[in-house]
Formats: C-alpha cells, sequence, structure tokens
C-alpha cells in the first residue's frame, strides 16, 4: 500500500470524528509493518478537558491510534476491507509504556508491526514517535469477530 489519505483510510476504519485518529498513511507492508500519521491539533475535543490550562493528549487516545492503524494492517494483510458483516476490536495490551507528553501542534508518527496473525487475531508491536522521541509503546491484541 502507497501513501494512502484520509478517503482511503475511512474505507478501512469504521471510525469517524472524533474518535478517527489517523490522518494519512505513509506506507504498509501486509504481514510486515505499517506507518503512519495523527496530526494532533487544539480542535480535539479531548482538550477541552485534559487539560484546559496544559492540554494533554490523554494515553489512551495515544493506544487508540496505535490500534487503529493496526487494524489497517490487518485489512492489508488479509486482503480485504470492512464488509458490514465483521470488525476487528481490540482485545489486550501488554507491556504499554509513555515516554513522553503530546501537546496540540505535535506531529505523532504511529508505527505497527505484526508479530502473528493466526484465526483472525492479531499480535502488535507498536510505537508513537515524534519526530526522533518515542511517546508510547505497547504490545496490542486485536480480534476479527463475525457481527
Amino acid at each position: 500500500m502507497a501513501e494512502t489519505d484520509i478517503n482511503e483510510i475511512m474505507q478501512y476504519l469504521p471510525h469517524r470524528y472524533p474518535f478517527l485518529l489517523v490522518d494519512r498513511v505513509l506506507e504498509c507492508v501486509p504481514g510486515k509493518t505499517i506507518k503512519a500519521i495523527k496530526n494532533v491539533t487544539i480542535n480535539e475535543p479531548f482538550f477541552q478537558g485534559h487539560f484546559p490550562d496544559y492540554p494533554v493528549m490523554p494515553g489512551v487516545m495515544i493506544i487508540e491510534a496505535l490500534a487503529q492503524v493496526s487494524v489497517i494492517l490487518v485489512y492489508q494483510t488479509l486482503g480485504r476491507r470492512p464488509d458490514g458483516k465483521s470488525l476487528i476490536f481490540f482485545a489486550g495490551i501488554d507491556n504499554a509504556r509513555f515516554k513522553r507528553q503530546v501537546r496540540p501542534g505535535d506531529q505523532l508518527l504511529l508505527q505497527s508491526s505484526e508479530i502473528r496473525l493466526v484465526r483472525g487475531v492479531g499480535k502488535f508491536s507498536v510505537r508513537a514517535s515524534i519526530g526522533e522521541a518515542l511517546v508510547a509503546e505497547a504490545e496490542l491484541l486485536a480480534a476479527l469477530r463475525e457481527l
């Protein structure tokens, strides 16, 4: 998959504003890795309460963005798109670590690498960074489930 804009991203993810957290896919190698971008702006709805005088992107939102890029990687690996008959759900998180705050104006580089994908359950090594600075890392589990 070559560089992908928001219109194509929305074909892979069921999320919409304000919960769509991937702005652009830079590259994707099915079965291996994906790199994408999230542009963080002061207009994000979570900044109204987290924290009004010192806006910081919540760690759970960083993890959600990483989960969303992992879902795109799963669909690319399987060679399919959502069909309305199934969804990929977040199933678990291990070894999450947060290293740096994310503030308005930052651009997050989101990376996910497939560790394994067996019978619709995937495990991914994920990391978010700003430039060369690591922001967060974790291992995520996702499961494809029929509706």
